[in-house]
């Protein structure tokens, strides 16, 4: 699986001032970390298609993405309302058409990735639902 790091600048100012505003339409996704636990949190755009929320991974196989698998769950937190969703990842056959809303809403900011990375098999994509209670 490929992974396009994120820049220092990208890293430290950036991403933590999309975290904070909102830049973009972004929100804060927040993830255990799988060896730590520790709270990861990192903007993400969420695309609606079809009624159904999802998030995609516009760098690859990034840290959020491996925490998000272990973890299975995510929290999603915007304009201080906090929502906690299942995280279930998509099979490649599946992602174009989530990945087309995405560009589409996320704009020429994002096409760079695809430049760099073009196969959906690159970009994970995860359906946000719901969680069950037991």
């Amino acid at each position: 699986m490929a992974y396009l790091k994120p820049p220092a600048f990208v890293r430290l100012i950036v991403n933590p001032l999309a975290v904070r505003i909102g830049l973009g339409g972004a929100v804060t996704l927040v993830v255990a970390g799988r060896v730590t636990g520790d709270e990861q949190t990192v903007p993400v755009i969420p695309v609606d298609q079809d009624g159904t929320r999802y998030v995609v991974s516009t760098r690859g196989e990034s840290e959020w993405v491996r925490n998000v698998r272990r973890a299975g769950r995510v929290e999603l937190r915007e304009r201080g309302a906090r929502t906690t969703f299942a995280a279930l990842e998509l099979p490649v056959a599946e992602r174009p058409p989530v990945i087309a809303a995405y560009r589409a809403k996320a704009g020429r900011t994002v096409e760079t990735y695809w430049k760099r990375l073009p196969d959906p098999a690159d970009h994970p994509v995860f359906r946000l639902e719901a969680p069950t209670t037991d």
